[in-house]
């Protein structure tokens, strides 16, 4: 327990903080330009402290790597620098910039919390010309809530500027006040904040703020400031929420001193308010006024403040209250505009934005400076060649420190106004106070139990020029602490606390703030010293310092790793017995027994000496709590030895025989073929490290889990602790047959710990070690002896237990079986201890009726059930416990146990089965193959030795046939729909998922069920991406792009095809199971024969064993609970589905809503469930217009498609077949007349040269003679190409086009054939063409005559050779 340097923060962004503040300067080191005049009275200390600072050469210079880091850091001595009391803000400036540091945490690679200071605001805070930053302080103000537990609300930024300025900011940069107090540079700016009195007749102190000029003192009242701050802060909060320019801020209350009789003064410090003696005010006045002087009649209050300087080098100034009446200040207040910007160059104004002519005459104006009250200096200490450079007031104001240009450090004791101490050899030193609090009971003698604890103050040093850190005992005590540290570092000292704190608010507050830390800027690292307080009272006789040296001395001898075992025991026996204070004296033993070097008759030598030391001592001087800490732990020791001892390779014969037990033999050989599967499954080779192999049981782990309570011995209970060892420690031999067992329990039985917490260790290391377990052949044979054994102990079974209760022995084996992880070992654990009991019950129940009656008692029922449950976690654990296949994704195999299912509601069963068949890739096809496979043989059970497949069948089977209600078709079917719709909506991208999920909707036989589970899927995965997608088309108006769908919908655009495709299916699916008797009936849109009230709701059921299974409802179970849904609502949806679909799939142009009126674009994406006005009667004729415009492009897109893929010959799937019966459908719901889509169908085959699938699709066509019109003129645009655009023409086929009648030679070349896609076609073709348009023709057409002519041209053409 000594001083430590601890880091609790770093600094990020050192090097950008830098290049920000000094983006021009020399990398050469400044401390080589710049030359200081030495005093000639000095002495030459260049080598003080040589010693410590092995880095140094022997010529007294710097080595290269040393130079280097000070040269790279050397510019944070230029720097001003302010480190918020709370720690959470750092202030760095130069010149006339600064940067603002705000704490954040974050978690390193270790997985622990570390506080990082990160650069929050960075900016340039002057404002006039040539003025730089001198002094920058940060004040914490207190929350003003009464939720408020100590932190602040938030942090204030006070700059003194050159020009004589003061600045007050908010944590981003924001300007809240300017005030000019005086027209000197500020050179030091001081806070003083409330302290809570720790004695009676103490005077509370002020807050107030005190700016330090070269001639005068300011001192702001610290009420007034935080009123005002909190002001102006909420004034430019709501000045920018209203956009308003003018605020106008609450005055200041300060007071301003023009300090005489000092030639120079460098720094200051406000020791507060002091009320004089009244002999104090005699001496004083005789002094001041001479012998015949009046003395008021009650000693005045003054104001005491210490600046340090030259001549004198220390001027002490009292300033008696009402000599000085407070000023109002006139406040300038900036603003941002929109607070967009901490930055206020020089054209924005004071007290709002003005027009450039009046801003440069406002800064032309200074404000009015008030005179300062004159205070001259009442005495001081005289130096003429002293310069005082900085004093730092300790907590309690009752000292201060002095720096000066000697190297000097000088100790004041303020109420006497002396110098009580000095330190030589501290040039440029840096100072602080720690003030440490007496712990509670850490006083040995108190007079009285209201005692106040004491406190004790520390100086702290920085010798930058040594690299030290000193910590020196006050007022005349000795270094207690030293520290090596680097010579760039810089010592930050705030001196105060939250501002807005009194004795009301403060109560109850744990005010957490840093009195001081050392930042260190080559790593960045800031450190906070911790000083015990046992160290003020640190002398040569001080026996509690002796006994600290001692464990001092101890611990570092057990750090050390290659110590002797006979000397570790004779040194740490020979302390032990040294050390005096019982306290101590403990905290040594508990670091000897926790080490893990020490060997065991190391710990038991040394404990059993010092227990007969304290022993020999007068009982009334010995510590009887240290007594029986060292009892207890030499019994520990002791049975820690035997137990060790028993577990030793032994080879002697076994002392007593297995015992026979009858009818386990055939309950394994019915659990034999799962749990040989189950054992083959887990036994892959896993990961494993080096500190979980099997070991011995390290000493110290066995003495932190054990402790002795009031003489019997238990094991200690904690959240995170693991019992597997300490119960391997103590039963693994006997499980594994390597060590006695009836020696091994008799010892565990002498040494006091209850049968009860045997049984739970007994239980975790048979339960946690399940591998080892299944692996060795006499485990459960062992496992019956050991929990017959420990069963027949005292105090195991209670002694009133009849077999017709619950036993709690018992049910302490059967919760830790159910609530097991480890399938396997928990129904052997199990089958034993329920064979265990059964003969138990056997024994009692003969010793009562002495007749042989068989049994029947409540907790053999128990263990039935138990077992039952148990065997079929065991096959559900082996089904999920399949390998997945390789780059399957759905996340790990998960665990169950018979507590997570019966925690999980009637529906989790299949919720795992339906992760393990996502997991696995199981089509839905081969589910219900494996289902229907249940069905027709519903008694097989035997597993065999399978692979892949095959294997997942199996179990898969055995699992439904033991869970038959919970894992009925339906109910599996609605899991796995829901699972992978789930894991699409993980992963949009993937399709296939979707389209699953619909597939095993489909398979649904309960419309109730199928119902549900799609109104489900539709309102919470479909319908937000659904509407996205149509949105997207409608504002594009074509099919979207890949980077459209994904910054929209969230996939890209071939997933977007899919993703319309399965909203289409399940669309139909919703439509299928509702009520729609009272709608024409579409083979794709409706099925108007089915609805959910021709079928009764089933029945939500589960086995008679999990009947108690309570937890969330089931995905069935809401399905169930889904109200009935407006089918031409859904039907709407449907039709919009389809459009969006095709022109996703033909990349078509489309705006889907604009071919719907008001009423169906406001229906759209409603719940399916409300009744929407939908449109009705005849639609506009435009909307008709562009619906069969789309239509017709659908068609025209297919027949392409249909082309190439036989052109390729690619076999067309049947889903791609249905487009023409789909855009058929459409029509009709979209009132397109169908037969102008069938004619135009068919001229887009012959179109394509599909002839015989147009001959196929004419036959539908109702008006066969507009048909045979269009007809007639693409079969002229066919023999127009051959006959005259044929790039080879024949001497036949001039002659025959000489032949041909003027009428319709002219009508053939005013035919373009090029609107042909496929002009090429066998003659044999256009005559049968030709025929069909004769056919649908009537003679008395106008047409009909030239039919016949092309007739007689096409069998001309064929005649030819």
């Amino acid at each position: 327990m000594s001083c430590c340097l601890l880091d609790f923060g770093r600094v990020q962004e050192l090097r950008q903080v830098r290049d920000f503040l000094f983006p021009k300067r020399d990398n050469a080191n400044p401390e080589g330009h710049k030359t200081k005049a030495e005093n000639e009275l000095t002495w030459d200390d260049s080598d003080w402290g040589s010693w410590e600072n092995p880095e140094r050469t022997e010529d007294g210079t710097q080595t290269e790597e040393e130079a280097q880091q000070q040269q790279d850091t050397s510019w944070l001595q230029d720097c001003v620098m302010s480190l918020s009391p709370c720690s959470d803000l750092l202030v760095i400036a130069g010149e006339h910039k600064a940067a603002f540091l705000s704490a954040k945490w974050r978690t390193d690679e270790s997985g622990h919390e570390e506080m990082t200071l990160a650069v929050s605001w960075s900016g340039t805070l002057s404002v006039e010309e040539g003025e730089c930053i001198s002094s920058i302080i940060c004040i914490p103000l207190a929350s003003q809530k009464r939720s408020s537990t100590g932190r602040p609300d938030w942090t204030c930024i006070v700059v003194g500027f050159s020009s004589g300025y003061v600045r007050f900011y908010t944590e981003s940069g924001v300007l809240l006040l300017a005030q000019l107090l005086h027209e000197d540079p500020v050179l030091r700016l001081k806070c003083r904040t409330y302290e809570i009195p720790r004695h009676p007749g103490v005077t509370e102190q002020h807050e107030e703020l005190s700016i330090l000029y070269r001639a005068a003192l300011v001192t702001v009242d610290g009420f007034s400031l935080f009123q005002s701050l909190r002001a102006c802060r909420n004034q430019v909060a709501r000045a920018a929420a209203a956009g308003s320019d003018v605020i106008q801020p609450p005055p200041l209350a300060y007071k301003k001193f023009g300090l005489q009789d000092m030639d120079t003064i460098t720094d200051h410090t406000s020791i507060g308010m002091s009320t004089l003696s009244v002999f104090d005010q005699m001496k004083n006045a005789s002094v001041l006024g001479g012998f015949n002087t009046s003395v008021k009649g009650s000693p005045p209050a003054m104001s005491q403040y210490i600046t340090v300087g030259g001549g004198p080098y220390t001027g002490f100034y009292y300033a008696v209250e009402g000599s000085s009446q407070p000023l109002l200040s006139h406040v300038a207040l900036a603003v941002a505009s929109k607070l967009t910007s901490a930055l206020f160059n020089a054209a924005s104004g004071w007290l709002g934005w003005k027009s450039k002519n009046e801003e440069e005459s406002v800064q032309k104006q200074k404000p009015k400076v008030e005179p300062a009250t004159p205070l001259p200096v009442r005495f001081g200490l005289p130096d003429s060649r002293r310069h005082g450079e900085s004093i730092c007031l300790s907590p309690c104001n009752t000292m201060a420190a002095v720096t000066d240009d000697f190297g000097r450090v000088t100790l004041l004791d303020v109420a006497r106004s002396i110098a009580i101490r000095m330190w030589k050899g501290y040039r440029d030193a840096q100072l602080g106070w720690v003030q440490v609090s007496e712990a509670r009971g850490e006083r040995e003698t108190a007079t009285s139990p209201s005692m106040p604890r004491r406190h004790a103050q520390f100086l702290v040093i920085y010798a930058p020029r040594r690299g030290i850190l000193e910590v020196w005992g006050t007022q005349h005590g000795p270094r207690v602490g030293a520290f090596t540290v680097g010579k760039q570092c810089r010592l930050l000292y705030a001196g105060h606390r939250l501002m807005g704190v009194n004795s009301v608010t403060s109560q109850g507050w744990q005010i957490h703030t840093q009195q001081m830390c050392l930042f260190d800027p080559c790593n960045g690292v800031l450190r906070a010293i911790t000083i015990p307080f046992h160290l003020a009272l640190s002398d040569k006789k001080s026996e509690r310092a002796k006994d600290m040296h001692l464990l001092k001395r101890l611990t570092s001898l057990l750090r050390s790793r290659e110590v002797e075992p006979a000397l570790l025991e004779s040194e740490a026996q020979s302390v032990l017995l040294d050390i005096k204070h019982p306290a101590i004296k403990k905290q040594a033993l508990e670091s000897l027994l926790s080490n893990k070097n020490a060997p065991v008759s190391c710990l038991t030598n040394v404990s059993r000496a010092l227990l007969a030391s304290l022993k020999e001592q007068d009982p009334e001087e010995t510590d009887e709590s240290l007594v029986q800490f060292c009892s207890s732990q030499l019994k520990l020791l002791q049975l820690y030895t035997d137990v060790q001892l028993l577990h030793t390779p032994d080879t002697s014969p076994s002392e007593t025989e297995h015992l026979s037990v009858s009818g386990i033999e055939e309950d394994l050989a019915r659990i034999s073929p799962v749990l040989k599967q189950y054992t083959e499954i887990n036994s892959r080779p896993c990961v494993s490290f080096a500190q979980d192999s099997a070991g011995p049981l390290p000493v110290r782990t066995f003495l932190s889990q054990l402790e002795w309570v009031d003489g019997e011995l238990r094991v200690i209970k904690q959240p995170d602790t693991d019992w597997t060892q300490l119960g391997s420690f103590l039963f693994w031999g006997c499980l594994s047959g390597q060590s006695p067992l009836q020696r091994v329990c008799e010892t565990l039985q002498e040494s006091g710990i209850s049968p009860q917490q045997l049984l739970s260790l007994l239980l975790t290391v048979w339960l946690n070690k399940e591998k080892e377990v299944l692996k060795c052949l006499d485990a459960v044979s062992n496992l019956h002896t050991l929990l017959f054994t420990i069963s027949s102990m005292k105090g195991a079974v209670d002694e009133s237990w009849d077999g017709q209760s619950v036993s709690p022995w018992w049910q302490q084996v059967r919760t830790a079986c159910l609530q097991s992880e480890s399938s396997g070992a928990a129904l052997l654990a199990a089958l034993v201890a329920y064979h265990v009991a059964k003969s138990a019950i056997s024994r009692l129940a003969q010793s009562k009726f002495q007749e042989e009656w068989e049994c029947v008692s409540l907790e053999l029922e128990k263990w039935v059930v138990c077992i039952k449950q148990l065997e079929d976690v065991l096959a559900l654990q082996t089904l999920l416990c399949l390998p997945s296949p390789q780059g399957s994704t759905g996340g790990a195999a998960s665990r169950c146990s018979v507590k997570t299912l019966s925690e999980s509601g009637r529906g989790g069963v299949a919720d795992c089965v339906s992760k393990l068949i996502f997991r696995q890739g199981v089509f839905p096809e081969s589910l219900k193959d494996i289902l229907q496979r249940r069905v027709e043989n519903p008694s097989t059970e035997q597993l065999s030795q399978q692979g892949g497949d095959e294997r997942l069948e199996e179990l898969l089977e055995c699992v439904c046939q033991r869970f038959p209600n919970s894992l009925s078709p339906d109910v599996l079917f609605a899991h796995s729909s829901w699972e992978h719709v789930v894991q699409w909506n993980k992963d949009p991208e993937v399709g296939q998922y979707l389209e699953w999920s619909v597939e095993f909707l489909k398979m649904i036989t309960n419309p109730h069920i199928q119902l549900g589970i799609s109104a489900m899927m539709w309102h919470t995965f479909i319908v937000k991406r659904f509407s996205a997608a149509a949105f997207l088309m409608e504002k594009v108006g074509k099919a979207p792009k890949d980077r459209l769908c994904r910054r929209d919908v969230g996939m890209g655009d071939a997933a977007l095809r899919s993703f319309l495709g399965s909203c289409v299916q399940l669309l139909q699916v919703l439509m299928e199971v509702s009520s729609s008797s009272f709608l024409p009936s579409f083979p794709f849109f409706s099925r108007a024969d089915s609805g959910v009230e021709e079928v009764p709701a089933p029945d939500v059921c589960v086995e008679e064993v999990w009947s108690a299974a309570e937890g969330p409802v089931s995905i069935v179970e809401l399905a169930m609970d889904q109200r009935s849904l407006h089918y031409p609502l859904v039907q709407h949806h449907c039709v919009l589905a389809s459009l969006l679909h095709a022109a996703m799939t033909f990349s078509l142009r489309l705006k889907p809503l604009s071919l719907f009126d008001s009423k169906g674009k406001n229906a759209f994406f409603r719940d399916l469930t409300s009744i929407q006005l939908l449109p009705s009667g005849d639609t506009d004729p435009n909307l008709v217009a562009l619906r069969q415009e789309f239509l017709m492009s659908v068609l025209t897109s297919w027949v392409k498609a249909l082309a190439e893929a036989e052109e390729n010959g690619v076999r067309q799937s049947i889903t791609e077949d249905v487009w023409p019966s789909v855009c058929m459908e459409l029509s009709s719901l979209l009132q397109v007349n169908t037969d102008i889509l069938r004619r135009h169908l068919v001229c887009e085959l012959y179109n394509q040269g599909l002839d015989l699938r147009a001959e196929e699709a004419m036959m539908e066509v109702q008006d066969k003679d507009v048909l045979g019109s269009q007809l007639l003129v693409l079969m002229g645009q066919r023999l127009s190409f051959s006959l005259l655009h044929s790039q080879t023409q024949t001497k036949p086929n001039m002659e025959l086009l000489a032949r041909l009648p003027p009428t319709l030679c002219t009508w053939l070349k005013a035919m373009d054939p090029s609107e042909l896609r496929c002009p090429s076609v066998p003659l044999s073709q256009c005559g049968q063409l030709i025929n069909k348009v004769i056919e649908m023709l009537p003679e008395n057409h106008a047409q009909y005559s030239l039919a016949l002519h092309l007739l007689e041209a096409v069998d001309s053409l064929q005649d030819e050779p």
